[in-house]
């Protein structure tokens, strides 16, 4: 098995903070309970609304008008019953994110909104811990592993947030970003392979395209920089 007994007890050990319960948080959070994760601490304030079905993985046509976190929490106990998955609905904000993330060790972004992602970006500088954050627009996605202290934090790569708009998501896009994202994960958890250290990938579904960009610290910067947070 590629990643060993001693790679399976590092899943099984590991506190993941998944924001969000939608469309890159269905694919994440399945394959990381999969994977055998320890526990599993997912945040979400939304409810199932049909519209989601189509990229929202999670949860099913039975599921309308139940909480995302609810819906979410009985499909990952069902694929492993050895996963601890708290489950809280809740709007994360800059006086309960602190808490909320608690002791995870670390931070997958699952969100549609950058002013919560620049929350969760901080919150993962002041604790010291990674922070994997993926976006998607259409059948267009992007994935980057932060480590604070060694790479540029997510205010460097975007120093403002894009404007605020209902964006079109083609369903298998999410997919795609999630199961990335969720592969960044169990590779800094077990200690294999490349990370997405200092890198954006970037993925175009219309002509299954994959880029990586470099990008850098901004000394600037209002999060990691001087005179930000350390």
């Amino acid at each position: 098995m590629i990643l060993g007994e001693e790679g399976q007890e590092r899943l099984k050990r590991a506190r993941v903070f998944i924001a969000g319960a939608g469309g890159l948080g269905s694919p994440i959070s399945i394959y990381l309970t999969a994977a055998g994760v320890g526990e599993i601490r997912i945040v979400d304030d939304d409810v199932v609304e049909l519209s989601n079905l189509n990229r929202q993985i999670l949860h099913w046509e039975r599921d309308t008008g139940r909480r995302k976190v609810d819906s979410g929490r009985e499909k990952l106990e069902a694929i492993n019953s050895e996963t601890l998955v708290e489950a809280l609905h809740l709007t994360i904000d800059e006086d309960n994110v602190s808490q909320v993330v608690g002791d995870s060790d670390l931070i997958v972004d699952a969100m549609d909104n950058f002013p919560v992602r620049y929350i969760l970006n901080k919150t993962a500088i002041s604790k010291g811990i990674p922070f994997f954050h993926g976006g998607v627009y259409g059948f267009e996605g992007q994935v980057t592993t932060i480590i604070p202290g060694r790479t540029p934090c997510l205010r460097c790569i975007f120093p403002e947030a894009p404007p605020r708009e209902v964006f079109p998501v083609v369903g298998v896009t999410p997919g795609i970003i999630g199961l990335i994202q969720a592969t960044e994960v169990i590779k800094y958890i077990t200690g294999i392979g490349e990370l997405l250290l200092g890198e954006l990938l970037l993925w175009d579904g219309l002509d299954s395209s994959i880029d990586k960009v470099r990008v850098k610290r901004n000394p600037d910067c209002v999060d990691c920089g001087e005179g930000g947070l350390k």
